[in-house]
């Protein structure tokens, strides 16, 4: 697993979401630069649509996107990758395999920039982890349960 260079995860909290207290939903916007290789996180009620609005973001299409929610089975984080559909750079087979290299990095940042609230529940560390790949293709269209949260606790 790459590990996570906490000098370079920028996070930042939208209006009405506390570092310490969990509200349900929870969304984690994850964006980074390919030039400096900073990770850039967003934590809120909702995803931060300014940041992946961006130009070079749009035709990428490589943020990763995640929700903390309750489902019928107590709460579960939903992590949401685009691998093809619409207008996206690249093959799918290949965005498929540079997400899922990429994810073990993604999943610390979220876990570690959202520590505090981590810290304050301890019991979140046990909730479970979905890959929701999504694709127009159905080779690659596919939810993998990817472990729990702690296993990317750095």
């Amino acid at each position: 697993m790459r590990r996570l260079i906490p000098e370079k995860l920028h996070v930042k909290y939208l209006p009405g979401t506390d570092s310490c207290v969990l509200a349900i939903p929870r969304l984690y916007t994850l964006t980074h630069s390919d030039i400096t290789g900073d990770l850039f996180l967003t934590i809120g009620p909702h995803y931060d649509t300014e940041q992946i609005s961006k130009l070079y973001t749009r035709l990428m299409r490589d943020e990763v996107l995640a929700e903390l929610k309750e489902e019928h089975d107590g709460l579960v984080l939903n992590v949401y990758c685009h691998v093809s559909g619409g207008f996206t750079l690249g093959k799918a087979g290949w965005r498929y395999n540079i997400f899922r290299s990429e994810l073990p990095l993604a999943l610390e940042a979220l876990r570690y920039g959202d520590k505090s609230l981590f810290d304050q529940n301890s019991e979140l560390d046990q909730v479970p982890v979905f890959i929701h790949f999504r694709s127009s293709d159905r080779r690659y269209n596919k939810i993998e349960p990817w472990g729990i949260i702690a296993n990317y606790s750095n």
